[in-house]
């Protein structure tokens, strides 16, 4: 039997999304973001959500252009710092020695270690109450080559992604694969 618990988003996992902007006189600058994710297909478009009081916020908003990194498991703890603190007063990636790469397609940093960068540019903001959720057409993805499938797209075997739990604020790898979706189900088409 199932319990009344209140208000509560135990929606698992969350993305630990790393997000590549620029500052006004050009300095690249991170944060760690829990609350993004894909949000529609065609076009292809990931949301971020983020507070106005960030200083990535205006980054974002000024330039039109951000990137989504994807790090790995190795990067936790950079991962982890880069929510800790803003870039208004540290170089979160000297301080990491983590390298900023300018985009190919938007003008917003990826970071070259990280496995997965995805550059967006800004489509609309919508504003929800304590955050503004972002919204981003995807104009291009850069993959390390060895993360790739035979078919050119991030395995996330290989990817290892962070993903995090915000009420117990804890951080986690990606589970076991369980099985082909959108097959597994057809048990039940008989």
């Amino acid at each position: 039997m199932k319990k009344s618990i209140g208000i509560h988003m135990p929606v698992y996992p969350a993305p630990v999304l790393i997000i590549g902007n620029y500052d006004e006189k050009g300095k690249p600058n991170v944060m760690a973001a829990a609350w993004g994710g894909i949000c529609c297909s065609v076009p292809p478009c990931i949301t971020i959500s983020l507070q106005k009081i960030r200083y990535s916020y205006n980054n974002i908003v000024d330039r039109k252009a951000f990137t989504v990194n994807i790090p790995s498991e190795k990067y936790v703890k950079e991962s982890d710092y880069f929510g800790m603190v803003s870039g208004r007063e540290h170089d979160k990636l000297s301080i990491t020695n983590l390298t900023p790469m300018r985009g190919e397609k938007v003008d917003a940093p990826y970071i070259e270690e990280f496995p997965v960068s995805i550059e967006c540019k800004l489509l609309q903001t919508i504003e929800l109450g304590t955050h503004v959720m972002l919204v981003g057409k995807v104009v291009n993805t850069l993959a390390d080559e060895e993360c790739l499938t035979c078919d050119n797209y991030p395995d996330p075997e290989k990817v290892r992604p962070i993903i995090f739990t915000p009420k117990y604020r804890r951080y986690y790898a990606l589970g076991a694969d369980l099985g082909e979706a959108f097959h597994m189900g057809r048990f039940f088409m008989k």
